[in-house]
């Protein structure tokens, strides 16, 4: 009988340290604010371009994409960021600063994450390539 109860005690403390810990749960990155472009899809920005973005509370999105300006959502939590333009003012713009819009266009929905690394924000995909470089 004392085996017998020894053998459950041991098997019920055995199992209850294999429960799982809920694990501490990021904080966000602080990335309220606007940060200016510097890099886009492996390019830099082109000298006083007025590209950037702005996070604003309750996941509000800003910005100029190099020519025009756009309104859209952003979600995050931890370290993961999701981007959704949703609109954009279509003024006429010079080919360079067309081309540097088209590539920021093109990246924003591919962002998943984000990290700080030296005042610099970096935006990047699945894959972890660095899509976007911001500072501030």
């Amino acid at each position: 009988m004392i085996k017998h109860s020894f053998f459950i005690t041991s098997l019920l403390v055995g199992l209850s340290a294999c429960q799982s810990t809920p694990h501490a749960q990021l904080e966000d990155l602080p990335i309220k604010g606007t940060w200016y472009l510097e890099v886009v899809s492996d390019q830099p920005v082109i000298d006083y371009s007025p590209a950037q973005l702005t996070f604003e509370d309750e996941g509000k999105l800003s910005g100029n994409n190099s020519c025009n300006t756009f309104l859209g959502h952003y979600s995050l939590s931890g370290h993961t960021l999701q981007l959704r333009p949703t609109g954009n003012t279509l003024k006429a713009c010079v080919d360079a600063l067309t081309a540097q819009e088209q590539r920021v266009v093109k990246v924003m929905p591919e962002i998943t994450h984000a990290a700080l690394r030296k005042s610099k924000l970096l935006l990047k995909d699945a894959d972890n390539k660095t899509l976007m470089v911001l500072s501030k």
